[in-house]
């Protein structure tokens, strides 16, 4: 068996989308989405050989579902079909990020994975291994999953990605508290999931207190402002890279996030994979969805170097 650079763990959910607000009548988009599945298409998009760990139902949904996994560039070898519901979500997307979500995923399939689920040897062997806050708050065991998979991976990434409906703040806040000595990164947004663990009204005195509790390194996503990063207390600004078109900012997050583990699995500085992180997260706003544009390596690359070109001149 191949051992992977990435394993991203998590929940792939059906995705039904419009550019019009939710109502009777309104025309959706069918594909396929999810934190999980937005990382692991930038991951594998960023030279990563990614796979995913998830539980997906074994019916002709989850047939097709697999079908556009693979054409991502995914290894669906870690994918476990079992009897159950897909999880789904619809939502109307707002180019200017006021999107509307509706989330149908309680008791479904992918909710159920747990720590035994983890392939023990393999997580060890791999380049790195990413999860998010969202797959901590779907299901106690999955949150028991994600925590032996980070205890036992030798470059574990962290999204705290909190989701209010999923999980109370306080509860996010401690799957990071539970997670933060096996982490290499996390990128929490600012303020709300950085001031999950700390007060601060600062991000540099929150980007400390979150590698007080055990992190390797914060980057600090804050939107227009860029990313902070922090690592190891050396602290590098990284300008946001405009966007050439702006459809739908659903999954920007999940891209950067994909993109840095990725190209830290490969060998990269952890402050060059930021930077192509943040161009990364620039061109995925351009398509509808999650995963509605997943830009090459190449791409990516030559958006870096423009927007670098831009703030230097």
């Amino acid at each position: 068996m191949a051992i992977p650079d990435v394993l991203v763990i998590g929940e792939i959910l059906v995705e039904l989308s419009s550019t019009e607000p939710l109502d009777a009548g309104t025309t959706l988009t069918l594909n396929f989405s999810g934190d999980a599945l937005n990382s692991a298409a930038a991951a594998a998009a960023a030279g990563a050989h990614t796979a995913l760990l998830a539980r997906v139902p074994d019916d002709e949904l989850g047939d097709r579902l697999l079908e556009r996994v693979v054409a991502l560039g995914i290894d669906t070898s870690q994918v476990l079909r079992v009897p159950g519901q897909h999880g789904l979500y619809l939502q109307h997307a707002d180019p200017s990020g006021a999107r509307e979500f509706a989330y149908v995923r309680r008791g479904s399939a992918g909710s159920g994975l747990g720590p035994g689920d983890v392939p023990l040897d393999l997580v060890a062997r791999t380049g790195a291994v990413l999860a998010s806050g969202i797959a901590c708050a779907i299901s106690p065991l999955s949150a028991k999953a994600v925590r032996v998979a980070a205890s036992t991976s030798r470059c574990f990434v962290y999204d705290p990605n909190w989701r209010p409906r999923l999980v109370s703040a306080a509860g996010a806040g401690d799957h990071l508290r539970a997670l933060a000595q096996y982490t290499r990164l996390v990128t929490p947004g600012w303020p709300h999931e950085a001031q999950l663990v700390t007060d601060a009204t600062d991000p540099v005195a929150a980007c400390a207190a979150i590698r007080a509790l055990g992190v390797d390194a914060v980057a600090l996503t804050r939107g227009g402002d860029g990313v902070l990063l922090d690592d190891g207390g050396r602290i590098v600004e990284v300008p946001v890279i405009p966007a050439p078109s702006v459809v739908d900012q659903t999954g920007a997050g999940d891209s950067f996030a994909g993109t840095v583990t990725a190209r830290l699995a490969l060998g990269d500085g952890l402050e060059d994979a930021v930077r192509l992180g943040v161009a990364a997260a620039s061109l995925s706003v351009s398509g509808l969805g999650g995963t509605g544009h997943v830009a090459t390596l190449e791409e990516t690359r030559a958006h870096a170097a423009n927007g670098a070109a831009e703030v230097s001149a």
